[in-house]
């Protein structure tokens, strides 16, 4: 199935990211009530959510025995960027939830940081039962580089100096296929690949002596994206009444190079503020950005 990138990352950096180091104070020692309240509401919310999905979507299709299902050479690889975006943010929100229950060194980066691999690996075998999909070892690989990426920074380093992030405008490809890259506005945000682009993006004065006077805010940004997508296959392509699609498009990865801020190294002793710090730092700022493709160099003076 293809996840809505978009969707579950905000959802999960507004309801755990954003509170759990805006609306409360952390704990300075193990609070083994937090820590308990914690444990028992991701389970009960993983699972209560898993349910749900299964009964408003996968109970819509064929269902079939566990199987697997090669997807990795769709959409250019862009959904499974998207899959690792999802688990880092996810297990990002996992460990400041353990740093709000007091839990500290290893446990606390492996435990939270291993949120988003345990949930997405559940939706994987919803997947594995349905007729239309299946189990996907490439998505389990995304979603586990993205999960070993938010570990590894924070028991190396204690913070994220890299962070996945993530943009998006619209683009001309959707008029081809609305059923599969969106009709609305909304819909083509989120749906149509063409317009999406996952950014690497590095804070370069975590980087440097404590001394030095570079601005903490300022990250260099890499992206990844590609262009006429209306399918995630080439080929001939079949719409929803079964009709063929003409498709003369030929796909093309691109790849960007630009600035960035790093909203939460900017202080502030406002609350409100912190939760916008926090819940929208996902989303890459734009900027001027250099892009690069087989079509040749391109700048944008201001690219989303």
């Amino acid at each position: 199935m293809r996840i809505p990138t978009t969707i579950i990352v905000f959802l999960f950096s507004w309801t755990f990211y954003g509170q759990s180091s805006s609306f409360f104070h952390n704990s300075d020692t193990l609070n083994k009530k937090r820590y308990r309240g914690v444990l028992i509401t991701e389970s009960v919310a993983a699972i209560g959510s898993i349910v749900v999905l299964n009964e408003v979507w996968y109970k819509n299709y064929s269902q079939s025995r566990l199987h697997t299902f090669d997807d990795s050479q769709e959409w250019l690889q862009l959904d499974k960027f998207g899959h690792a975006t999802t688990a880092y943010y996810m297990g990002l929100s996992g460990i400041e939830l353990m740093k709000w229950s007091g839990v500290k060194g290893a446990k606390r980066s492996l435990i939270g940081g291993s949120l988003g691999l345990v949930y997405l690996t559940g939706v994987e075998f919803l997947d594995g039962k349905s007729a239309q999909w299946g189990f996907s070892y490439s998505d389990v690989l995304a979603n586990t580089l993205g999960t070993a990426l938010v570990i590894g920074q924070d028991l190396g380093w204690q913070e994220q100096r890299l962070r996945l992030k993530i943009s998006a405008h619209l683009t001309e490809y959707a008029q081809y296929r609305p059923n599969l890259l969106g009709s609305s506005f909304s819909e083509r945000l989120l749906k149509d690949y063409n317009g999406q682009t996952i950014w690497l993006s590095g804070n370069i004065g975590s980087f440097l002596p404590t001394s030095s006077k570079f601005p903490k805010w300022l990250n260099i940004a890499v992206g990844i994206g590609g262009e006429e997508m209306i399918s995630g296959m080439e080929g001939v392509l079949v719409d929803y009444e079964g009709k063929e699609i003409s498709n003369d498009f030929q796909r093309y990865r691109q790849y960007y190079l630009s600035l960035d801020i790093d909203l939460t190294k900017i202080k502030t002793k406002q609350r409100w503020l912190k939760v916008i710090q926090s819940s929208f730092g996902l989303l890459k700022v734009p900027f001027p950005t250099l892009e690069f493709s087989q079509k040749g160099v391109k700048f944008h003076p201001l690219y989303f």
